[in-house]
């Protein structure tokens, strides 16, 4: 896509960043001691602290990642919300008040507090940096993607920005001032979402959404043997024909430009429908639709072919209530885009082409997880073990279970706790909105899923593309302070005493060990921020969910409801779930496809391993347990 940034988001993303800068300076006398770096002293507010889980929950995954996902893949998108949503039940219900009790800075502080075994110390502070940097490599993906069209920047330029930006925060401040960035940009994300699917409804549906629809090129052929030999419009002329996986594409001349079409069939007819392309040629340059990047031809797309409303097809809706807006959707057929890569010989083409597809298919799981039609035990297997890790990581999240050290007491963790559910909820629901709009706006970048929410602001007005943008953002920088400042926390309360058990670290020291990890953290995400471009963040985020639901949540369960349980048994079961979850996901069929391998050539078709490492962690943990029942306090 090309971006052209705007004065008044490059203004609105100056104040953001300065006012996070400020609050992080005006903290930074109070992060003295350990309590106060890690734990903001244990004085936060539950009403604050329950703003601030939203705010740290709802990261780039919650709001551009799910946006994204519903805008490409409907339904299936938002089983993601159901999922992470899901998981709060067991961190209210099971987790939040038990783990106040018995911990002071970390997760690992709960583990260890029946047992004093280094050995906890050590697994649990390297499976929280371990979450903590996959929880990471989203965040920065996505603050790559927003920076490109709010400050016209490269995307590797934002990941540096949004780096640098939380080193500083955290190296100063620490938690207290990463809650109150996370408290109002909590706020904030929850009000201008809650603007814009008023916003949403209030347009309605179109077949011609705004300005930024584009009205696609169909030509009809002559088509002998799945090759065109004639076209109806004698203006264009066929230069070349390639056949691939996705179907086949023809190249098309007109006064000397070049553009790639989908060739199609309806019945008894043909006909070539235009694509969106990015051709490398052979002589180093990039031609979006067959102009140079100047001619800005590369546009955003999304958009509905019929409106049905009570049995008859219109035009548009006008406003639309909530669920008449679900219920015309449905009934209706929408124009998604897929995408097909090949190369012709000389030049390198990436197209995007249309697939026009049923409102009742969009609504219904399917699009992206294979569970009914087209599935194979290997789809059902892989969406089961993505429910899962959705619903057990979030409880066995580092950056999440050490909000509930900064409240004064178990009670006010659960009524944070409480208050993060109804936040979190009612985002959710806004995101269904979000993503649908998108889908059918004509504002879809099909390079990036990631910028359907801010691209959709930007078609109701500069100024909410302007605020939504900044607030993502910020959404960015309050989530990546948390998962420093866990992945801090870990190393110089947990790796360092089990390192240097001989040594009496002082409350100082911790600091400086703290703020020196921090820094470090933060350069590793910067550089896979830099890598995983690209990607879709909330996919990502399921990868950190699924490490966390199998190194962590099984040893917190087990210690809290099971007698038996020993150090030696919680500690086999970190450190088998954590290495099996990573076994999984590193050859996984998307590792390979980012490895430059072909996808079907990886070890197994599994992109989400919850489903074979919870168990394996599980079982590690009871057969430790019972092999070392008479050194349960050894």
């Amino acid at each position: 896509m090309i971006y052209t940034p705007s004065i008044l988001a490059i203004l609105l993303f100056s104040v953001i960043v300065i006012t996070v800068l400020a609050i992080s300076v005006f903290f930074a006398r109070q992060s003295g001691s350990s309590k106060g770096y890690f734990a903001a002293g244990g004085t936060i507010p539950w009403s604050v602290n329950g703003i601030a889980f939203a705010g740290d929950y709802l990261s780039a995954a919650s709001f551009l990642g799910i946006c994204g996902m519903i805008a490409v893949a409907g339904y299936d998108g938002f089983l993601y919300s159901i999922g992470y949503l899901a998981g709060w039940i067991v961190a209210l219900f099971v987790v939040a008040e038990p783990l106040k009790r018995l911990g002071k800075y970390t997760f690992a502080d709960a583990l260890d507090s029946k047992y004093n075994y280094r050995g906890i110390r050590l697994m649990a502070g390297i499976s929280t940096l371990v979450v903590s940097i996959f929880y990471l490599i989203p965040q920065m993906v996505g603050a790559g993607a927003l920076v490109t069209p709010l400050l016209g920047f490269p995307h590797y330029v934002g990941v540096i920005m949004v780096g640098s930006i939380v080193i500083f925060i955290v190296a100063t401040a620490g938690m207290k001032s990463t809650t109150y960035v996370q408290f109002i940009k909590g706020a904030l994300l929850i009000v201008f979402s809650t603007i814009l699917v008023f916003a949403i409804l209030n347009k309605g549906l179109s077949l011609k959404p705004g300005e930024t629809y584009h009205d696609f090129i169909q030509i009809e052929a002559t088509v002998e043997d799945n090759s065109v030999t004639a076209i109806a419009d004698t203006s264009w002329t066929v230069t070349s024909q390639q056949q691939t996986k996705a179907g086949t594409f023809v190249q098309l001349e007109k006064s000397g430009v070049r553009r790639w079409f989908s060739l199609e069939t309806a019945g008894n007819n043909s006909y070539l429908n235009e694509a969106l392309s990015i051709t490398k040629t052979t002589d180093g340059s990039v031609l979006y639709n067959g102009e140079p990047k100047e001619k800005e031809a590369f546009f955003q797309v999304g958009h509905l072919s019929r409106i049905i409303v009570d049995g008859k097809e219109i035009d548009k809706t006008g406003p639309l209530g909530p669920f008449k807006f679900l219920s015309t959707l449905e009934e209706s057929e929408v124009v998604l885009f897929n995408s097909a890569s090949f190369s012709n010989g000389q030049d390198s083409v990436s197209l995007w082409y249309q697939s026009p597809i049923s409102g009742k298919k969009i609504m219904r799981p399917g699009l992206k997880f294979k569970v009914d039609k087209g599935s194979t035990i290997t789809s059902k297997m892989d969406f089961v073990s993505l429910m899962l890790a959705l619903f057990f990581g979030t409880s066995a999240l580092p950056h999440v279970l050490i909000r509930y050290y900064t409240v004064p007491s178990p009670r006010d963790a659960r009524k944070s706790t409480i208050l993060a559910i109804v936040a979190i909820g009612f985002f959710y629901i806004l995101t269904m909105y979000i993503g649908l709009g998108a889908m059918v706006n004509g504002v879809l970048d099909v390079q990036s899923s990631n910028m359907s929410a801010p691209l959709l602001a930007k078609a109701f007005g500069i100024f909410l593309f302007a605020i939504i943008s900044a607030i993502a953002f910020a959404t960015v920088l309050g989530t990546v302070s948390g998962l420093i400042v866990a992945a801090a926390g870990a190393v110089a309360h947990d790796l360092a005493a089990s390192l240097f058990p001989s040594k009496d670290i002082s409350d100082k020291a911790r600091v400086v060990i703290g703020k020196t990890s921090a820094i470090s953290v933060g350069v590793i995400a910067i550089f896979l921020g830099i890598i995983f471009k690209g990607m879709n963040v909330s996919f990502l985020v399921g990868w950190a969910f699924s490490i966390a639901a199998s190194a962590n949540f099984p040893a917190i369960i087990m210690m809290l409801f099971w007698k038996k349980t020993t150090a030696k048994g919680i500690v086999a079961s970190v450190g088998t779930g954590m290495l099996s979850a990573l076994l999984i996901i590193l050859l996984s069929p998307s590792m390979f496809e980012r490895y430059g391998l072909p996808a079907d050539s990886a070890f197994w078709a599994l992109d989400n391993p919850a489903i074979i490492s919870i168990p394996i962690s599980f079982a590690a943990l009871i057969i430790g347990s019972l092999l070392t029942q008479k050194q349960k306090t050894s």
